[in-house]
């Protein structure tokens, strides 16, 4: 992770030093916040309408009042990334629902948002994007408005240290025997017949953005495609298996608790996805020799 230097704190452009929040911000005492993330490549936003949207669907539902129109947003997102140089990464905004000088559960009638921007340098398309990553699964134990992209991420959090303790790169979580999705992002197998499934929309899942996008591309492709829930046994029989987000875009999965998942490698179906949303997405698929 590589920070820019300018960030945006409640209407300010600031250095991370600069960027001071009170310890009375409800984010911090009550997780009362929601997040979104965008990737950047080139110095253009990558599917930023879908992003916006949700992040307004997410703070309508935890009443956190939002305070920006979509376009002012965008030119917010664009001005940040035009002070830092930003080139690729991806661009984080936080609101949380403010500080008002006390700790209440309840808090005011109309909460005062505390809104926070930065940027991470990284480059989006890695070794993991070719080789693979390695994954453990784990019970779901995260609260059940799943649906919504909010800061209360101790689970996910903890699934990513059990991970790492057990050698592997993310977790891939289930409930009552059923796939739910990974520590962040959503999971896609490939069946041994040739399916290909991913956990269908409620609020047992984040509706992510790359997901929806994927499906996008799919249908065009007429790749046929699958919206159900899938068991922990589906998923350690699969052929391929991976998982999208804005973050890792599409990282496919090569090995499961320690037991190698197909052959071990990504496959051919994970590799023309990645190919299609490289694509997309208006990166340079010269260099890719391994697609």
């Amino acid at each position: 992770m590589t920070l820019a230097p300018i960030m945006y704190l409640n209407g300010r452009f600031v250095t991370a030093d600069q960027a001071v929040l009170s310890p009375f911000d409800r984010g911090f005492l009550f997780a009362h916040a929601a997040y979104e993330v965008t990737a950047v490549l080139n110095q253009r936003l990558i599917d930023f309408q879908p992003h916006v949207t949700r992040l307004r669907r997410t703070l309508d539902q935890i009443d956190i009042p939002n305070p920006f129109s979509d376009e002012a947003w965008l030119e917010l997102h664009q001005e940040l990334i035009c002070r830092n140089d930003f080139e690729e990464g991806l661009v984080y905004v936080q609101v949380s629902a403010g500080n008002e000088g006390y700790r209440d559960f309840a808090g005011p009638e109309r909460l005062t948002p505390t809104i926070f921007l930065f940027a991470d340098a990284r480059p989006l398309i890695g070794p993991m994007a070719e080789h693979g990553i390695s994954a453990v699964t784990l019970p779901d134990t995260r609260w059940l408005r799943r649906d919504l992209k909010t800061t209360q991420l101790l689970s996910q959090a903890l699934a990513y240290r059990q991970a790492r303790e057990r050698g592997a790169v993310t977790a891939i979580m289930y409930e009552q025997g059923y796939v739910t999705e990974a520590a962040s992002a959503n999971v896609w197998i490939v069946t041994p017949e040739g399916q290909l499934i991913t956990r269908n929309l409620g609020t047992e899942i984040l509706p992510g953005i790359t997901r929806a996008a994927v499906t996008d591309l799919l249908a065009g492709a007429d790749v046929p495609l699958v919206e159900a829930r899938f068991s922990v046994e589906a998923l350690r029989s699969a052929s391929e298996v991976f998982t999208s987000s804005a973050g890792a875009l599409i990282a496919p999965v090569v090995s499961l608790d320690g037991a190698p998942i197909g052959s071990g490698r990504p496959g051919p179906v994970t590799r023309n996805i990645q190919r299609l949303y490289y694509d997309r997405m208006g990166a340079d698929l010269g260099p890719l020799s391994w697609l």
